[in-house]
């Protein structure tokens, strides 16, 4: 399979792998909740930070659990003001640290390519095994988009390229040119070898079954044709002898198939027009969609409803059409499933599954992560307005409120070794949890996750997981694991798994540990051990 080389490639290729966890620090101010509840990070979630970051700590909670993930990265134009800031210990990195990219730099492709590629690695691994990812770029990278997501995710992983129309009406032609480009694209990639698009349900509306045809529902259509090209001739009714010659829409020999197969509706009298018997079932899904939007979704409806939720103010350039990701997303996603948008931008992606919750009865749930700083004053202040109710907008429920909740909340420290001996800012014991439970399993704890007196946190496919621990360094001073507590652990845990005990210190021996079926690790030296 061919690769792409770029400047910074082997840089960044494992980069992802050692980007530090990090845990959630929830803000309750900016956050939406029932009076009744309180935030948390089982609700829907709008992050504030660096995405690259943020998708790392979602690993600990989310990894293989996300059934849709749509991402509208910076496309590259020279004029979106972005900036290559991921701490990559190179000298060539470094030199872009900070340096806005614009559309003389030599190197921009490289620096976006540089960008891409590590969120690309953990949003893969973010993705259900039947998950989908639908990425939206344009002329500026859609050839090396392509071309590494087919590297990162497979080739054969490859759905489709969409094609959506942009804009009606230019205003004005370039002088430099004579073509004024009114697309974009969105690449759609699958994680697995499951997922498939799914239409709406057929509109069975004129359908009826009266005669009790073994094929099921079916209503009468026109046979007949209005071209002019079209060829006429005639047909006989088998049962009466009735004559009927017309210009038909379907050739002698189709019709001769659809008498023989009883497809024809023929009339009792010969003044009639005989009608096709067209069964509900020979219908094409119209609504499973086609990869060409020619005439659907623009950016200027997407930015007049956008100002119509800001009560007439311009929020920020170019938004995507709701119409759009939310045909995506009720395309690939059940009721019950989880959409990430690592580049939120102003929120769209919440509204589409707000609106298709409201529409279906579903139980949906978004996660947004936006690094920009209008992160609270655009795109949560858009999901609190949409949830709650646009007062002057045209839609119906858009108007009344959407309903919903979201837990706002930004990145806290590492988890770290560092930290925990120096005893800095040491994780809760959740975090440390999830975190020790995803590294050394390689899957993600229950989201109820409730602390026992013996440690125990959760079982994984090969081993069941202990840990004793307490954020607080002079309680971790005194905690060590015991030979009377190996004892009770066997006695309570029946399960032929092994156990893996996570603690500060142990003052059994490690062979009479693994005679008992405990393997007894260390904290916080192996906090970043694979066990399987």
């Amino acid at each position: 399979m061919p690769t792409l080389e770029f400047l910074g490639r082997g840089d960044v290729y494992a980069h992802h792998l050692g980007v530090e966890y990090r845990t959630f620090e929830v803000d309750k101010r900016k956050s939406l909740f029932p009076k009744a509840g309180a935030p948390n990070l089982n609700d829907n979630l709008i992050i504030h930070g660096d995405n690259l970051l943020a998708l790392k700590a979602l690993m600990l909670h989310y990894a293989g659990k996300v059934n849709c993930i749509y991402i509208d990265p910076p496309y590259n134009t020279g004029n979106e003001k972005w900036r290559y800031n991921d701490r990559v210990n190179s000298p060539l990195m470094k030199n872009w640290l900070g340096e806005v990219v614009k559309s003389d730099d030599l190197d921009r492709h490289e620096k976006w390519l540089c960008m891409m590629w590590p969120r690309l690695n953990l949003l893969k691994e973010l993705l259900a095994d039947d998950g989908v990812i639908f990425v939206s770029i344009d002329d500026n990278e859609v050839g090396h988009l392509r071309l590494i997501m087919d590297e990162i995710f497979g080739a054969e992983k490859f759905i489709a390229k969409f094609v959506w129309q942009t804009k009606t009406a230019p205003k004005g032609v370039p002088p430099t040119t004579s073509l004024i480009c009114n697309h974009e694209y969105v690449l759609c990639y699958a994680r697995g070898n499951s997922f498939s698009f799914h239409g709406k349900a057929r509109d069975t509306t004129g359908f009826s079954n009266p005669d009790n045809d073994s094929r099921g529902l079916w209503k009468a259509e026109n046979m007949k044709s209005t071209l002019s090209t079209a060829k006429e001739f005639t047909i006989t009714d088998p049962t009466t002898g009735n004559k009927f010659t017309k210009k038909w829409g379907f050739s002698e020999l189709s019709i001769k198939k659809m008498i023989k197969e009883a497809k024809i509706i023929f009339p009792k009298s010969a003044s009639g027009t005989p009608r096709q018997k067209k069964f509900l079932s020979e219908y094409r899904n119209g609504h499973v969609p086609l990869t060409s939007y020619l005439s659907a979704y623009h950016t200027e409806t997407a930015t007049n409803k956008l100002k119509e939720i800001f009560g007439g103010q311009k929020s920020i350039d170019f938004p995507k059409p709701v119409e759009l990701i939310k045909l995506f997303v009720y395309q690939s996603t059940s009721k019950n499933s989880l959409i990430l948008d690592s580049f939120a931008g102003s929120g769209t992606t919440a509204q589409a599954v707000l609106e298709l919750n409201k529409e279906d009865g579903g139980n949906r749930k978004f996660i947004l992560v936006e690094c920009e700083d209008y992160a609270n004053k655009i795109t949560a202040t858009r999901v609190r307005r949409v949830i709650k109710g646009v007062k002057n907008a045209k839609d119906k429920n858009l108007k009344k409120g959407l309903g919903g909740s979201f837990t706002y909340c930004t990145l806290g420290q590492a988890i770290g070794i560092n930290n925990m001996l120096r005893g800095d800012n040491l994780p809760s014991y959740e975090d440390l949890a999830r975190h020790i439970f995803w590294i050394a399993t390689g899957e993600t704890l229950s989201k109820n996750l409730k602390k026992k007196k013996n440690g125990f946190i959760g079982e994984a496919k090969q081993h069941r997981v202990y840990l004793l621990y307490e954020a607080d360094v002079e309680k971790l001073k005194k905690l060590a694991f015991t030979q009377n507590q190996a004892i009770e652990i066997i006695k309570t845990d029946k399960s032929e798994k092994k156990k893996l005990v996570f603690a500060p210190i142990t003052h059994t021996e490690e062979k009479v540990l693994r005679n008992l079926g405990i393997i007894f690790c260390q904290l916080p030296w192996t906090i970043h051990q694979r066990m399987v």
